[in-house]
């Protein structure tokens, strides 16, 4: 009787990639068992790319729609994108965000990425953890602020982000289905600018 061929140290390492969406950091693929050689030689072959340093994703999974946000949220698991990236990802503004916008928790250590340019925001609680979304997006689970918490973040960094761009999010937010009022209210006294934002809503309305 014929015995089954042994598979490979790089056939199981690609198992284990796809069992994890097509993604390893480099501490991943060692806890998992797959040997630095390997891990290396797949690699230089070509099997697996760099997304980011000690990030590798197979190449033959299909390519990415948002590399960035898909480096942030392989990277930085505890963040949550926000602010201007936040509003991109709804379709919120004009703007094309230069870094990624990514909120952190008082008194967690910041990740040191070379690339994409990340800028990171400490948020305390409450505000950290509302209105926290998520969305799977390039295989990985992508965490975002609600439309409403980006409202209200962005008009609480109102001097970081411009005004008119503020305002801007403001309008086009009011025009897509489905926007609630005192869901952004609630969002408001949260972040504590509910006297801010109440003037601009009752333009608005």
């Amino acid at each position: 009787m014929r015995r089954p061929s042994k598979k490979s140290p790089t056939d199981i390492a690609r198992q284990l990639f796809k069992k994890h969406n097509g993604v390893l950091t480099t501490t991943q693929a060692l806890a998992e068992g797959i040997h630095r050689r390997v891990l290396y030689g797949m690699r230089d072959s070509g099997m697996i790319e760099p997304i980011a340093r000690g990030l590798y994703r197979l190449t033959e999974m299909p390519p990415l729609e948002s590399p960035d946000l898909f480096t942030a949220a392989s990277k930085v698991s505890q963040g949550v994108i926000c602010l201007m990236s936040a509003l991109a990802f709804h379709g919120l503004t004009t703007q094309i965000p230069r870094s990624v916008s990514v909120a952190l928790p008082k008194g967690a250590e910041q990740p040191r990425i070379a690339y994409p340019p990340m800028q990171f925001y400490r948020i305390s609680e409450p505000a950290f953890s509302e209105g926290i979304q998520t969305h799977k997006k390039d295989g990985v689970v992508l965490r975002v602020y609600s439309p409403e918490k980006t409202l209200a973040d962005c008009l609480k960094f109102r001097k970081k982000i411009g005004m008119d761009i503020c305002l801007e999010a403001l309008r086009d937010w009011r025009k897509k289905k489905g926007a609630d009022s005192k869901k952004l209210m609630h969002f408001a006294q949260i972040c504590r600018i509910d006297g801010v934002i109440r003037p601009y809503m009752e333009a608005l309305i």
